[in-house]
């Protein structure tokens, strides 16, 4: 029995929703917690878990683990994409995350929230330059609509204030956040290019992409050193290892739908959904904790239910006649390519 494609949307993108909000409480646990009882030299108790680059590989190994699995369990149809698609996917991908984390270190959290907040615009800009797609005037609205809104909702003047000084550096956070939005819009080009050219699966993007993730960042481990260090860590606290395994649990749910709804529905609407994630997640909170919103922040909560339900509506009425005219393209450029070897 085939699923509505509505009912497979909403399916993935509440899948997304919680298996990353249970994903950031137990990442929160891990890298804000204490592990053992020494007293340090601050009077602090216990160590921090501060080894990221070995955390997103342990993600990264355990994605392509259970992706594996699944198509041991089920095999499907053989992914005739070219591995180099998947390298350059992995690379953007992994650059996109750290530089978004590093621009930390310079511009607070709140810029930074804005900042990832547009994601959805460089996906449909370099989705279009790159993956030859073509979207509606309804999907441009839309999706402007909801960056705005979360934009809107997000930022908070206040936390912004608390940055001692601007300086040179806070321009290099700022270069840092431009790079990591260039990287999820070269996220997304390829990816519309993979859809394209072979149309894989999801859980075949999630082998691929992971393996070729786990090789990039063991490579970091071994050069910069943090694996060793890692491994000490772990074998001092082997409670470590029943967190990292929960969330890799979490993890590898919430990729996996991601993979789905990127193999389903395109990486445009995947970027809108985990842009959206954010904010329901922020709304929630009010709504649970009685926490009070200014005008502002209500009038973004409107723009975002408004751009979220007119592209449900709307958007999806259109997508036919740009699948045709992608299709268009795609016949072109092939016969260009043919004519030029």
């Amino acid at each position: 029995m085939m699923i509505p494609e509505k009912s497979r949307f909403l399916v993935f993108a509440l899948g997304i929703f919680f298996c990353y909000f249970l994903y950031g409480i137990l990442q929160e646990k891990i890298t804000r917690g204490r592990y053992g009882q020494q007293t340090n030299e601050d009077g602090s108790i216990g160590e921090r878990f501060s080894y990221a680059l070995a955390l997103v590989w342990v993600q990264c190994f355990c994605n392509y683990l259970f992706a594996k699995g699944l198509l041991t369990v089920r095999p499907q149809k053989e992914d005739t994409t070219h591995s180099g698609y998947y390298a350059v996917n992995a690379l953007t991908y992994l650059l996109g995350m750290v530089s978004s984390n590093m621009a930390l270190r310079w511009v607070p959290y709140p810029t930074q929230v804005v900042g990832k907040s547009a994601k959805p615009i460089p996906v449909m800009i370099l989705g279009v330059l790159i993956g030859r797609k073509v979207y509606s005037v309804t999907r441009y609205a839309c999706v402007t609509v909801i960056v705005l809104g979360v934009v809107l909702f997000m930022y908070k003047e206040g936390k912004a204030s608390t940055v001692e000084s601007y300086d040179s550096n806070a321009v290099l956070g700022q270069l840092l956040l431009i790079l990591s939005l260039s990287m999820d819009g070269l996220t997304g080009a390829v990816q519309d290019r993979l859809r394209s050219s072979s149309a894989p699966s999801g859980q075949q993007m999630m082998l691929a992409m992971n393996f070729w993730s786990s090789i990039m960042l063991a490579v970091a481990l071994i050069v910069s050193g943090e694996g060793i260090e890692f491994i000490h860590f772990a074998s001092r606290h082997p409670e470590l290892w029943s967190h990292l395994g929960l969330l890799a649990l979490c993890g590898c749910l919430g990729q996996l739908f991601i993979f789905l709804m990127v193999a389903g529905f395109g990486p445009l609407a995947c970027s809108v959904v985990t842009t959206t994630r954010k904010f329901f997640t922020v709304l929630c909170s009010v709504v649970l904790f009685g926490n009070v919103l200014i005008a502002r922040q209500w009038f973004g909560a409107v723009l975002v239910f408004a751009g979220l339900f007119a592209d449900m509506f709307y958007g999806k009425n259109t997508s036919a006649a740009g699948k045709k005219a992608t299709a268009v393209k795609d016949k072109d450029y092939e016969e260009k390519k043919k004519l030029s070897s």
